[in-house]
């Protein structure tokens, strides 16, 4: 598990031992990339079940200004700063041990891009979906990214919320939403298709 580009480029990070962290595959993390590859410059982050770190990493390692990380486990929330100092990134990184959930109902703040990879199976997707959309966030325009198993099925939500898209790779399926610009009617931000 390799960081793809940017400052970083070609920095291994270290994983987790066991089954319990499942790292987003390679090019499952290519397909992400290039889907916003020009909606990271200058953007703050939120890996919310941060695991290994890599999708806040590869984000920062592009030229994303600030990345919060936020994992329940201690052997993540090590591995994460080991990997952020190993890529040079820790300074621009903040990281979190707590509820993934709990933390989004806190004063977290805005942020343009969120990651959300939970454990398969687990209910914590939608749950955090929600709870990301209930208490807004994502700033204006800003973008939500969600890894599942392609039979899991996210919810729809009003205005400001947008679903966007769905990209499938074999049996995982990548869900984008986005939160309109207050005085906006959709357009502004367009994705690449990545098969």
């Amino acid at each position: 598990m390799r960081v793809i580009t940017g400052t970083a480029r070609g920095r291994r990070l270290k994983e987790l031992q066991g089954t319990e962290t499942r790292p987003t595959t390679d090019r499952v993390k290519e397909s992400i990339f290039n889907i916003i590859q020009f909606h990271i410059e200058g953007r703050r982050v939120l890996d919310l079940f941060g695991g290994t770190g890599q999708l806040g990493i590869e984000a920062l390692s592009r030229g994303a200004a600030f990345a919060v990380f936020v994992d329940n486990r201690t052997a993540a929330v090590r591995l994460i700063r080991e990997n952020l100092e190993h890529c040079g990134l820790a300074e621009k990184a903040r990281v979190v041990q707590g509820d993934a959930l709990a933390f989004l109902a806190g004063d977290c703040g805005k942020f343009d891009l969120v990651f959300l990879d939970p454990p398969y199976g687990s209910g914590l997707l939608g749950k955090a979906v929600s709870k990301a959309t209930a208490f807004d966030i994502l700033s204006e325009n800003g973008i939500m990214i969600c890894e599942s198993r392609v039979e899991e099925v996210l919810p729809e939500f009003e205005a400001p919320y947008t679903k966007l898209k769905e990209y499938r790779y074999g049996a995982i399926k990548l869900t984008l939403y986005r939160r309109e610009a207050n005085n906006s009617a959709g357009g502004g931000i367009a994705f690449r298709r990545t098969e």
